[in-house]
């Protein structure tokens, strides 16, 4: 450590190979970087990669190392989580839970701020599903409460950022992995979506990742703690409904010709449709479409989210139009890299 971290402020990010943790990255150019990795290394410039794992005793890192990291960190920005909805209770609270309480241990010990990452979906408390279906939101979100409620209960100086789904960059649509309203969005544009169990007036809240960034290193550098930022669409959400029909514009656009998803109600999926259709089916379609039933669980309301990012300096708040428009050039960038278009096409 001595060799590698220079003089200025250090900030130790857990989660940089992640959509957030790496648009974050991209941003704290004036600070040496120390990322915490388990798998995937990064690279940068004024960036220094530690191997660790979260659920191991000193962040998986020997003590020595541990204790000199924990004297030069001045901010720890906490990204890393398991975020998949088949993801067991077990290995979900394990990095989670008590992942989370072990970062917030070496904050403490550093005497350093804390960005504690979260979602804004801890906000949803009545997402109990009845159906035959592995996906299970709710053992995330519990997950994510319960470390949440460690760190608002604790003496560190913190805060908790609470975004809503993450897609790509608001320009470029650039992410580092898709996520689930990416493959939901790209059907669509396959015309491969026959359903989607929604009510057309239901508020499907995102974000880009670039205004997630943005909020966290605007909060690192201000040095701002004991806050709970939404970083949400909220009120300026686009409905259902405003989606399907800007994914069918795209997709015709591209002479890909889809045809237009019936709404329906998640009840007539569990009752009817998965005993019928579903279960027939092969296991893997099967996993996909329990995905899609545990993501647009999420959205099953029109009433929005709460929305505060906009009270970090720096950050102002997106419209609709503008969220349109990041919706737009993420599924441009999905059918781009999926191959369900030309590259030229894309840029025309």
């Amino acid at each position: 450590m001595t060799a590698t971290v220079t003089s200025g402020p250090v900030v130790l990010l857990t989660g940089a190979s992640g959509v957030v943790g790496q648009a974050v990255l991209e941003r704290l150019t004036d600070r040496t970087v120390v990322c915490l990795t388990h798998r995937k290394p990064v690279s940068g410039s004024r960036v220094v990669g530690l191997r660790g794992d979260l659920t191991r005793p000193y962040l998986g890192l020997d003590r020595t190392v541990y204790e000199d990291l924990a004297d030069r960190v001045d901010a720890v920005v906490h990204c890393a989580a398991v975020t998949g909805f088949s993801v067991d209770a077990g290995p979900t609270n394990d990095l989670n839970v008590r992942g989370s309480a072990a970062v917030l241990a070496f904050a403490r010990r550093a005497g350093a701020t804390l960005q504690h990452v979260s979602t804004a979906f801890v906000a949803r408390h009545d997402l109990a599903r009845d159906g035959g279906g592995g996906a299970r939101p709710e053992v995330y979100l519990d997950s994510k409460r319960l470390a949440e409620r460690a760190v608002l209960d604790s003496d560190v100086a913190a805060n908790v950022i609470r975004p809503s789904v993450v897609i790509g960059d608001a320009v470029t649509g650039r992410i580092s992995q898709f996520q689930g309203l990416h493959a939901i969005a790209g059907a669509l544009l396959r015309g491969a979506l026959p359903m989607l169990p929604l009510q057309p007036d239901a508020r499907i809240d995102f974000v880009p990742q670039d205004l997630v960034a943005d909020v966290i290193v605007g909060l690192v550098r201000a040095g701002t703690t004991g806050g709970e930022y939404w970083v949400t669409g909220g009120e300026a959400a686009p409905t259902a409904e405003r989606i399907v029909e800007l994914g069918l514009d795209l997709g015709r656009r591209f002479g890909l010709e889809p045809d237009a998803p019936r709404f329906v109600s998640p009840d007539m999926v569990e009752r009817l449709i998965r005993p019928v259709f579903i279960a027939s089916l092969p296991k893997a379609q099967q996993r996909r479409l329990d995905d899609m039933l545990a993501m647009t669980a999420l959205f099953q309301t029109a009433e929005p989210f709460r929305s505060s990012y906009h009270l970090v300096p720096g950050t102002p708040r997106l419209t609709t139009g503008d969220l349109e428009d990041a919706f737009t050039a993420s599924m441009l960038h999905y059918a781009r890299v999926k191959g369900l278009v030309h590259p030229r096409e894309v840029a025309a």
